[in-house]
This record gives structure tokens, sequence and C-alpha cells, in this order.
């Protein structure tokens, strides 16, 4: 037989594992999924609030800004995420009301793997140039004319874009058709484009994989990945003739120059402002105004209140911009409209 102390010990030990059972099954689990733009941001926001609320817990599946759409309008996540706001056709497919909540901002960069990795100008018909396949090589006078000093390599160009449906994507090509008529008449805009040329790679995480091990690539991604993974990105010209280093500050005034209707679908790319980042974009959560589930709707209210006091102390850590104080204002009064 065991001594007392040990079957006391033994004994606690199995209460102690049913409690903790039963706690991860009494946890509730709320799905989203959709843009990887803002993943490393929703990550800490989802982890921090574990802290606040540990009744809760947070599933988010980053797969693109399409399948984030396509998984809300079919209703198999709690909650959908995207870069590029809803177009009139895919709301009115929605069963019921759904809105579009801001979050934070952030900057799609021009990274790429050169020699050295200097720092590089350039501006927007360069790069609709690049991606379109009509500018080949890195010397090319387009490039290294606004990169004097620089030496550049006789080195064929390498494009690498989203293979994905990707609000990262909307952002870089909402940009490019605003500043290149050719880009605009031969590709457009959209999470999904038809791209001239170019290897695809999966989410912004597929991309800067690619960037890191191939020379001579060029591809866009979000600053914060850009950052995490040590890869070189250009100042771009903006439409005051200024070439700005993307940074939360360029961003945030992008951000102050965009007109928010009430619905939040904007475009911030190619603002006004003298020393605003030209290729900037919101991020967005998508939820239904009436929730089917009324726990989890009440809990997805209570994580959205706490987002806009909280969470958006965060985004600055993550190189993202926060949203500034009269939009988070507008944003928690349309939370507080949820049904559930």
């Amino acid at each position: 037989m065991l001594p007392n102390k040990a079957k006391c010990l033994a004994l606690l030990g199995g209460v102690l594992a049913a409690l903790s059972a039963a706690t991860a099954s009494a946890q509730m689990l709320i799905n989203g999924a959709g843009a990887t733009f803002p993943f490393p941001i929703y990550s800490k926001w989802f982890n921090e609030y574990a802290k606040v609320d540990p009744s809760v817990q947070f599933n988010y599946q980053s797969i693109g800004s399409g399948g984030g759409q396509k998984q809300i309008l079919s209703e198999t996540v709690d909650f959908g995420a995207s870069d590029g706001p809803m177009s009139d056709d895919n709301l009115a497919r929605a069963p019921r009301t759904l809105w579009h909540f801001p979050t934070v901002a952030g900057a799609d960069v021009i990274t790429y793997n050169l020699p050295g990795n200097p720092k590089l100008k350039i501006d927007g018909p360069t790069i609709a140039g690049i991606f379109l396949g009509t500018i080949t090589k890195w010397n090319d006078p387009a490039i290294s004319g606004r990169n004097p000093g620089v030496n550049l390599p006789d080195m064929d160009i390498v494009v690498i874009h989203r293979s994905d449906g990707s609000g990262t994507t909307y952002i870089f090509t909402d940009y490019l058709s605003k500043v290149s008529p050719a880009w605009k008449e031969k590709v457009g805009k959209g999470t999904s484009v038809s791209w001239p040329s170019g290897i695809g790679g999966k989410g912004n995480e597929g991309v800067s994989g690619q960037i890191k091990q191939v020379p001579g690539s060029v591809g866009y991604i979000e600053l914060a990945y850009a950052k995490q993974n040590q890869l070189a990105y250009a100042d771009v010209k903006n439409s005051a003739g200024n070439y700005i280093t993307p940074s939360i500050e360029s961003v945030t005034e992008a951000l102050a120059t965009a007109d928010i209707p009430d619905d939040f679908r904007f475009s911030m790319v190619n603002p006004p402002g003298a020393q605003a980042y030209p290729i900037s974009g919101a991020t967005w959560l998508l939820v239904y105004a009436e929730q089917k589930d009324h726990a989890k709707g009440e809990k997805l209210v209570q994580f959205l209140k706490w987002a806009y006091s909280d969470g958006e102390k965060l985004a600055p850590g993550l190189n993202y911009a926060p949203l500034p104080d009269a939009l988070i204002k507008r944003a928690l009064e349309r939370v507080q409209s949820i049904k559930y």
C-alpha cells in the first residue's frame, strides 16, 4: 500500500488533472480565417486576450484574404479577415448583413534579394514595369537612374507574387492601378489577378521565403514580414514626389488622409501628404451584424471592444499603425450594434 503522503499526492494529481480537463472542455473556441497581412498582430492579440478571458480561445487560420471572404460567406468560421474590402457583389452573397471592422494599417513593401542588399529608391511606374515584365534587368536605367552610386548588377529580375487570393495583393494592385495606366488596362486590381510574369508564393510567408532563397528576386510583402525576415526593402516615391521609407509614421500619415465612409470600406493607396508612404493599406475583420450563436456572439463583441481599447496599443511594436482615435470611436459604436 502507498504511504498516506503518496496517496494524497496521487489523489491531488488526479483532482488537478480532472479540473484541467474540465476547464479545457469548457473553453469556448472561436474560429476565424483570412488575411496573412495582419497575422503577426492578430496572433499577439489572441494570446494577450487569453490572459484577459481564459474562457475563450481563438483559432485563426492565416490562409489569405480571398479564403477569409469565402469562409465567412459560407459561415464555416465565426469571423473572416481581409486586407481588401469586399466587393458589392460579394457582400450581396452574404446570408445577412456583414460588417467590416478596420483594425490596423500597414505597408506593402518592395523587397528584393541583391548582392549586399543596397537601399534602393523606386517609383510606381518602374514597379509596374517590373511586374508587367517590361523591365527585366536590375541595371535597367529606370532603376539605376534613381540610384546613382549603387552598383546594380546585370542580373535578371525574378518576380515573386502571391499565388493565393490576397489582400496584400489587393493593396499592391490597387496602388499600381492608380499610378500606371498600363497596369490598370492590362491587369487591374483585385485579391487575385492574372500575373503577366513571375513565380507564385503562398501567403506573405511564402513570398518572404522565396525572396530569401532566389538571388535577383523582387516581391511585395507586409512590412512586418520584411523586418522579421531581415529582408531589404525600397523607399517608394509618393504623390508629392518624395521617396518615403515604409514605417509606422509614414503609414499613419497615409491613414490620416483617408476618406472613410460609414461602411468602413476604403482605400488609402497613393495618398496626398509629403511624408505619406504610397503603398499603405488597412485590414478588416468581417463580422455578421446578427450572430447566430448567442454565447459566441457575446464573446466576439467583448473581444472587439478589447481590441479597440487595449489591442491597438500593441500595434506599433509589430510594425503596424494603430487606428486614429476618431476612427476607433466610430468602430466601437458599430461593435455596440452587433446583435447576439
